[in-house]
């Protein structure tokens, strides 16, 4: 977009369709001692000039989650706040503020606004969110099932696809519940981009609702058919780059990740693993994930 707000052709390709940025990122993936660690608090990488991606820095808080913050021309939207409540440990409100200023320095406008929403209501995504209670502009939508769904209105058809506008970046949301029953996923058609959530991502899928889970992917797949996916963006990095192998929970220090990214036909992979699981509860292995199924019978 420039600064009246129309599309560039910056961020498309020669027909039209989004087109995919490179995203060859070392992400802040810890360090051998948390009291030593001299990454920022957050790290800030600018996708383009209208979307951004942050991540927590594992020293604050292992789960170390992605947080994305994407620009329109009436308000922003900032996807996730993060595992960390605390404002001095954790300075979100402030790396946001500082951001969106940046981007109105080149974009000015009035009444600029900035919606927050979530990919669902787990702690590591939702600590953040109390930093921008009373911020003038912002509107932060609750994560919870009932105020999300009221929100994106998936009560009266949860298969629907909402949509978010942003002022000539309109956002499609869908309900993919398995991991959470109140999980969102994000479709950006500005860049192409799915966002995931805790649903798919280069780690360990927990899923506690299989036949929900199952659903989920089907359905992402076939949204993926009628759109142009540039990338499959979840919120951590559990991998390493061996196939078949993950950081024990708890880790705080990933120097072996591999990329965030993930792609439309590792959605089919993902399908096929959960084909070969069935019901089967416990830890199943695969080369890009590891599937976690919930004992249901307990």
């Amino acid at each position: 977009m420039d600064s009246a707000g129309q599309q560039t052709d910056g961020a498309r390709g020669g027909d039209g369709r989004a087109a995919a940025a490179p995203l060859d990122v070392r992400w802040v993936h810890g360090s051998p001692s948390a009291k030593h660690n001299t990454d920022p608090d957050i790290q800030v990488h600018a996708y383009d000039e209208n979307t951004v991606i942050l991540r927590q820095n594992m020293a604050i808080d292992y789960e170390a989650p992605f947080m994305f913050l994407l620009f329109g021309t009436a308000r922003a939207v900032l996807i996730d706040t993060g595992a960390t409540a605390s404002a001095d440990h954790f300075p979100l409100r402030r790396v946001v503020d500082e951001v969106m200023e940046s981007w109105l320095a080149g974009h000015p406008r009035d009444d600029y606004g900035l919606l927050v929403l979530h990919t669902h209501p787990h702690g590591d995504h939702i600590a953040g969110d109390g930093q921008f209670t009373g911020r003038p502009g912002t509107e932060v939508v609750d994560a919870a099932l009932d105020s999300a769904w009221d929100f994106f209105g998936f009560h009266a058809d949860p298969d629907a696809v909402a949509r978010v506008d942003l002022g000539g970046r309109v956002l499609e949301c869908l309900a993919t519940p398995g991991h959470h029953e109140a999980a969102v996923t994000f479709y950006d058609p500005w860049t192409g981009i799915l966002f995931t959530g805790d649903t798919v991502y280069p780690g360990r899928l927990y899923v506690e609702d299989g036949p929900a889970f199952a659903r989920t992917v089907d359905r992402l797949i076939d949204f993926c058919g009628s759109r142009p996916v540039t990338h499959v963006l979840g919120c951590h990095i559990e991998m390493t780059r061996e196939p078949g192998r993950d950081y024990p929970v708890r880790t705080t220090y990933q120097p072996d990740e591999p990329p965030l990214q993930m792609t439309t036909a590792q959605l089919l992979d993902v399908r096929r693993a959960v084909e070969s699981v069935g019901s089967r509860p416990g830890r199943h292995v695969f080369d890009d994930f590891v599937l976690c199924l919930r004992d249901t019978h307990r």
